[in-house]
Protein backbone atom coordinates (compact mmCIF):
# COMPACT_ATOMS: atom_id res chain seq x y z
CA UNK A 1 0.00 0.00 0.00
CA UNK A 2 2.64 2.19 0.75
CA UNK A 3 4.32 1.83 -2.78
CA UNK A 4 0.36 3.08 -4.28
CA UNK A 5 0.87 6.07 -2.01
CA UNK A 6 4.33 6.80 -3.42
CA UNK A 7 2.80 6.26 -6.86
CA UNK A 8 -0.04 8.28 -6.33
CA UNK A 9 1.83 11.09 -4.61
CA UNK A 10 4.19 11.36 -7.75
CA UNK A 11 1.27 11.25 -10.24
CA UNK A 12 -0.28 14.28 -8.41
CA UNK A 13 2.65 16.06 -8.44
CA UNK A 14 4.20 15.73 -11.69
CA UNK A 15 0.77 15.00 -13.68
CA UNK A 16 -1.49 16.86 -12.05
CA UNK A 17 0.76 19.69 -11.06
CA UNK A 18 -1.14 20.04 -7.44
CA UNK A 19 0.31 22.44 -4.89
CA UNK A 20 2.52 21.40 -1.75
CA UNK A 21 0.10 22.31 0.79
CA UNK A 22 -2.57 20.20 -1.08
CA UNK A 23 -0.31 17.53 -1.31
CA UNK A 24 0.55 17.50 1.91
CA UNK A 25 -3.04 17.08 3.38
CA UNK A 26 -3.86 14.85 0.67
CA UNK A 27 -0.66 12.99 2.05
CA UNK A 28 -1.68 12.92 5.68
CA UNK A 29 -5.37 11.94 5.15
CA UNK A 30 -4.57 8.89 3.10
CA UNK A 31 -1.47 7.85 5.44
CA UNK A 32 -4.59 8.00 8.28
CA UNK A 33 -6.57 6.18 6.11
CA UNK A 34 -3.59 2.88 5.15
CA UNK A 35 -2.49 3.28 9.25
CA UNK A 36 -6.51 2.38 9.90
CA UNK A 37 -6.86 -0.45 7.70
CA UNK A 38 -4.02 -1.87 8.11
CA UNK A 39 -3.98 -1.30 12.31
CA UNK A 40 -7.51 -1.46 13.04
CA UNK A 41 -8.62 -3.79 10.58
CA UNK A 42 -5.48 -6.16 9.85
CA UNK A 43 -5.85 -5.84 6.33
CA UNK A 44 -2.46 -6.04 3.98
CA UNK A 45 -4.48 -5.81 0.36
CA UNK A 46 -6.18 -2.94 -0.77
CA UNK A 47 -8.63 -5.24 -2.83
CA UNK A 48 -9.87 -6.14 0.74
CA UNK A 49 -11.48 -2.43 1.27
CA UNK A 50 -15.61 -2.62 1.78
CA UNK A 51 -17.51 0.44 1.64
CA UNK A 52 -18.64 -0.72 5.31
CA UNK A 53 -14.93 -0.23 6.23
CA UNK A 54 -14.71 3.39 4.64
CA UNK A 55 -17.61 4.44 6.70
CA UNK A 56 -16.38 2.54 9.89
CA UNK A 57 -12.89 4.98 9.23
CA UNK A 58 -15.02 8.23 8.24
CA UNK A 59 -16.95 7.67 11.40
CA UNK A 60 -13.76 7.22 13.82
CA UNK A 61 -12.09 10.25 12.10
CA UNK A 62 -15.52 12.29 12.91
CA UNK A 63 -15.55 11.32 16.50
CA UNK A 64 -12.28 12.25 17.04
CA UNK A 65 -13.43 16.13 16.27
CA UNK A 66 -12.38 15.78 12.81
CA UNK A 67 -13.84 19.72 11.80
CA UNK A 68 -16.24 19.25 8.68
CA UNK A 69 -13.85 21.29 6.11
CA UNK A 70 -11.00 18.50 7.21
CA UNK A 71 -13.44 15.68 6.69
CA UNK A 72 -14.62 16.82 3.27
CA UNK A 73 -10.78 16.96 2.60
CA UNK A 74 -10.19 13.27 3.70
CA UNK A 75 -13.34 11.80 1.30
CA UNK A 76 -11.81 14.12 -1.63
CA UNK A 77 -8.25 12.72 -0.66
CA UNK A 78 -9.95 9.07 -0.80
CA UNK A 79 -12.09 9.60 -4.07
CA UNK A 80 -9.00 11.07 -5.97
CA UNK A 81 -6.84 8.19 -4.94
CA UNK A 82 -9.29 5.10 -6.03
CA UNK A 83 -10.28 7.07 -9.22
CA UNK A 84 -6.68 6.76 -9.92
CA UNK A 85 -6.61 3.08 -9.16
CA UNK A 86 -9.48 2.50 -10.83
CA UNK A 87 -7.91 4.31 -14.13
CA UNK A 88 -4.52 2.09 -13.38
CA UNK A 89 -6.52 -1.19 -13.21
CA UNK A 90 -5.37 -1.93 -10.16
CA UNK A 91 -8.81 -2.38 -8.76
CA UNK A 92 -12.07 -3.16 -10.42
CA UNK A 93 -14.68 -1.48 -7.70
CA UNK A 94 -14.96 1.82 -6.30
CA UNK A 95 -15.94 1.33 -2.45
CA UNK A 96 -16.72 4.93 -2.51
CA UNK A 97 -19.14 4.70 -5.44
CA UNK A 98 -21.84 5.35 -3.07
CA UNK A 99 -20.66 6.79 0.19
CA UNK A 100 -21.73 11.11 0.55
CA UNK A 101 -20.78 12.36 3.77
CA UNK A 102 -24.22 12.98 5.99
CA UNK A 103 -25.09 16.28 6.25
CA UNK A 104 -25.10 15.87 10.08
CA UNK A 105 -21.29 15.81 10.34
CA UNK A 106 -21.36 19.23 8.39
CA UNK A 107 -20.15 22.09 10.63
CA UNK A 108 -20.85 25.48 9.44
CA UNK A 109 -17.74 27.94 9.51
CA UNK A 110 -16.98 29.61 12.97
CA UNK A 111 -16.86 33.37 12.57
CA UNK A 112 -16.85 36.44 14.41
CA UNK A 113 -19.60 39.58 14.71
CA UNK A 114 -18.46 42.59 13.38
CA UNK A 115 -18.78 43.95 16.68
CA UNK A 116 -15.99 41.23 17.71
CA UNK A 117 -13.64 41.66 14.66
CA UNK A 118 -13.55 45.12 15.33
CA UNK A 119 -12.47 44.33 18.59
CA UNK A 120 -9.75 42.01 17.34
CA UNK A 121 -8.34 44.71 14.67
CA UNK A 122 -8.28 47.18 17.51
CA UNK A 123 -5.93 45.15 19.66
CA UNK A 124 -2.37 45.87 17.97
CA UNK A 125 -2.47 49.67 18.19
CA UNK A 126 -0.34 51.68 16.36
CA UNK A 127 2.89 52.60 18.50
CA UNK A 128 5.32 49.91 17.17
CA UNK A 129 7.15 48.22 14.50
CA UNK A 130 5.26 45.17 15.37
CA UNK A 131 2.59 46.79 16.08
CA UNK A 132 1.78 48.75 12.87
CA UNK A 133 2.72 45.23 10.70
CA UNK A 134 0.30 43.27 13.03
CA UNK A 135 -2.54 45.89 12.23
CA UNK A 136 -1.35 45.73 8.54
CA UNK A 137 -1.73 41.79 8.06
CA UNK A 138 -5.36 41.76 10.15
CA UNK A 139 -6.64 44.59 8.38
CA UNK A 140 -5.47 43.21 4.87
CA UNK A 141 -6.98 39.50 6.14
CA UNK A 142 -10.10 40.49 6.93
CA UNK A 143 -10.32 43.29 4.03
CA UNK A 144 -10.06 40.55 1.38
CA UNK A 145 -10.47 37.18 2.96
CA UNK A 146 -7.14 35.84 1.32
CA UNK A 147 -6.17 32.58 3.22
CA UNK A 148 -3.13 32.49 5.51
CA UNK A 149 -1.00 30.88 3.12
CA UNK A 150 -1.84 33.50 0.74
CA UNK A 151 -1.03 36.12 2.62
CA UNK A 152 2.32 35.24 3.78
CA UNK A 153 3.34 34.38 -0.02
CA UNK A 154 2.62 38.47 -0.98
CA UNK A 155 5.48 40.49 -2.38
CA UNK A 156 5.76 44.10 -3.25
CA UNK A 157 4.09 43.67 -6.56
CA UNK A 158 1.31 41.60 -5.47
CA UNK A 159 -0.67 45.19 -4.70
CA UNK A 160 -1.57 47.40 -6.99
CA UNK A 161 -1.24 50.51 -5.52
CA UNK A 162 -2.72 52.68 -8.38
CA UNK A 163 -6.04 50.87 -8.32
CA UNK A 164 -6.10 49.25 -4.69
CA UNK A 165 -6.24 45.91 -6.27
CA UNK A 166 -4.71 42.62 -4.64
CA UNK A 167 -3.47 39.45 -6.49
CA UNK A 168 -3.71 36.33 -4.91
CA UNK A 169 -2.16 32.94 -5.89
CA UNK A 170 -4.24 30.38 -4.79
CA UNK A 171 -5.07 26.75 -4.72
CA UNK A 172 -3.64 24.89 -7.98
CA UNK A 173 -1.15 28.17 -8.41
CA UNK A 174 -4.86 30.04 -9.80
CA UNK A 175 -4.30 34.09 -9.48
CA UNK A 176 -7.86 35.86 -8.44
CA UNK A 177 -7.58 39.72 -8.12
CA UNK A 178 -9.45 41.24 -4.85
CA UNK A 179 -10.10 44.65 -3.76
CA UNK A 180 -8.38 45.43 -0.55
CA UNK A 181 -10.41 48.48 0.64
CA UNK A 182 -9.30 52.15 2.11
CA UNK A 183 -8.72 50.93 5.78
CA UNK A 184 -6.92 48.12 4.94
CA UNK A 185 -5.08 49.92 1.90
CA UNK A 186 -3.80 52.47 4.13
CA UNK A 187 -2.21 50.25 7.05
CA UNK A 188 -0.52 48.38 4.09
CA UNK A 189 0.86 51.49 2.83
CA UNK A 190 2.01 53.32 5.77
CA UNK A 191 3.36 49.85 6.91
CA UNK A 192 5.49 49.39 3.40
CA UNK A 193 6.60 53.32 4.03
CA UNK A 194 7.95 53.14 7.43
CA UNK A 195 8.19 49.86 8.50
CA UNK A 196 9.17 47.47 6.18
CA UNK A 197 12.42 48.86 4.89
CA UNK A 198 13.58 48.54 8.96
CA UNK A 199 12.44 44.78 9.63
CA UNK A 200 14.39 43.78 6.07
CA UNK A 201 17.49 44.40 8.02
CA UNK A 202 19.99 45.11 4.52
CA UNK A 203 18.45 41.95 3.13
CA UNK A 204 17.17 41.91 -0.49
CA UNK A 205 13.64 40.36 -0.24
CA UNK A 206 10.84 41.16 -1.95
CA UNK A 207 8.10 39.12 0.49
CA UNK A 208 5.44 41.78 2.01
CA UNK A 209 5.47 40.59 5.13
CA UNK A 210 8.71 40.36 7.42
CA UNK A 211 8.71 38.84 10.76
CA UNK A 212 11.50 40.26 13.61
CA UNK A 213 14.66 38.71 11.74
CA UNK A 214 13.40 39.83 8.35
CA UNK A 215 12.52 36.80 6.70
CA UNK A 216 9.00 35.70 5.42
CA UNK A 217 6.49 34.27 7.83
CA UNK A 218 5.50 31.04 8.25
CA UNK A 219 1.76 29.77 9.24
CA UNK A 220 2.15 29.07 12.99
CA UNK A 221 3.64 32.38 13.20
CA UNK A 222 0.80 34.13 11.98
CA UNK A 223 -1.54 32.11 14.01
CA UNK A 224 0.18 32.91 17.18
CA UNK A 225 -0.62 36.63 16.26
CA UNK A 226 -4.09 36.20 15.51
CA UNK A 227 -4.47 33.87 18.15
CA UNK A 228 -2.79 36.11 20.55
CA UNK A 229 -5.20 39.62 19.84
CA UNK A 230 -7.93 37.65 19.91
CA UNK A 231 -7.29 36.32 23.21
CA UNK A 232 -6.57 40.05 24.32
CA UNK A 233 -9.63 41.22 22.82
CA UNK A 234 -11.30 39.02 25.92
CA UNK A 235 -13.07 36.73 23.05
CA UNK A 236 -14.10 33.64 24.57
CA UNK A 237 -14.73 32.05 21.34
CA UNK A 238 -11.92 30.01 19.04
CA UNK A 239 -10.28 32.65 16.29
CA UNK A 240 -8.10 31.30 14.00
CA UNK A 241 -6.45 33.22 11.00
CA UNK A 242 -9.40 31.39 8.81
CA UNK A 243 -11.64 32.60 10.84
CA UNK A 244 -10.99 36.09 9.19
CA UNK A 245 -12.14 34.51 5.79
CA UNK A 246 -14.76 33.18 7.39
CA UNK A 247 -16.11 36.53 8.47
CA UNK A 248 -15.45 38.25 5.35
CA UNK A 249 -17.84 35.94 3.56
CA UNK A 250 -20.88 36.26 5.76
CA UNK A 251 -20.33 39.95 6.67
CA UNK A 252 -20.06 40.59 2.69
CA UNK A 253 -23.36 38.66 2.32
CA UNK A 254 -25.42 39.99 5.22
CA UNK A 255 -24.47 43.79 3.65
CA UNK A 256 -26.30 42.30 0.74
CA UNK A 257 -23.08 41.32 -1.84
CA UNK A 258 -24.07 38.65 -3.79
CA UNK A 259 -22.93 35.11 -4.04
CA UNK A 260 -21.40 34.50 -7.05
CA UNK A 261 -19.12 37.98 -6.29
CA UNK A 262 -18.60 36.36 -3.05
CA UNK A 263 -17.50 33.27 -5.19
CA UNK A 264 -15.40 34.95 -6.98
CA UNK A 265 -13.64 37.17 -4.11
CA UNK A 266 -12.76 33.74 -2.01
CA UNK A 267 -11.46 32.16 -4.63
CA UNK A 268 -13.79 29.11 -4.81
CA UNK A 269 -13.99 27.04 -8.15
CA UNK A 270 -17.57 25.61 -7.04
CA UNK A 271 -20.43 27.61 -5.74
CA UNK A 272 -21.31 25.15 -3.54
CA UNK A 273 -18.56 25.87 -1.87
CA UNK A 274 -19.59 29.49 -1.34
CA UNK A 275 -23.38 28.42 -0.11
CA UNK A 276 -22.19 27.47 3.18
CA UNK A 277 -22.03 30.99 4.18
CA UNK A 278 -25.57 31.52 3.18
CA UNK A 279 -26.87 29.43 6.41
CA UNK A 280 -24.62 31.74 8.40
CA UNK A 281 -26.97 34.79 7.02
CA UNK A 282 -30.04 32.95 7.32
CA UNK A 283 -28.95 32.04 11.28
CA UNK A 284 -27.96 35.80 11.79
CA UNK A 285 -31.04 37.47 10.31
CA UNK A 286 -33.15 34.60 12.25
CA UNK A 287 -31.39 35.78 15.32
CA UNK A 288 -31.95 39.39 14.95
CA UNK A 289 -35.83 38.52 14.19
CA UNK A 290 -36.34 36.89 17.65
CA UNK A 291 -34.24 39.80 18.93
CA UNK A 292 -36.31 42.54 18.00
CA UNK A 293 -39.16 41.87 16.27
CA UNK A 294 -42.48 42.23 19.20
CA UNK A 295 -43.83 38.88 18.32
CA UNK A 296 -40.01 36.93 17.54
Amino acid sequence: MQELLTKYFNYLLIERGISQNTLEAYGRDLRRFVLFIQEKKKLTDIHEVTPEIIVGYLTQIRDEGLAANSMNRSLAALRGFYKYLLRGKIITENPLAHIELAKVWMKLPDTVSKEEMNLILDQPGTQSVSAIRDTAMLELLYATGIRVSELINLTMNSINWQVGFLVAMGKGSKERVVPVGKIAYDCVRRYVDEIRPKLMQKKSTDVLFLNRFGRKFTRQGLWKIVVGYAKKAGLKKNVYPHTFRHSFASHLLEGGADLRTVQVMLGHSDISTTQIYTHITRDRLREVHQKYHPRG
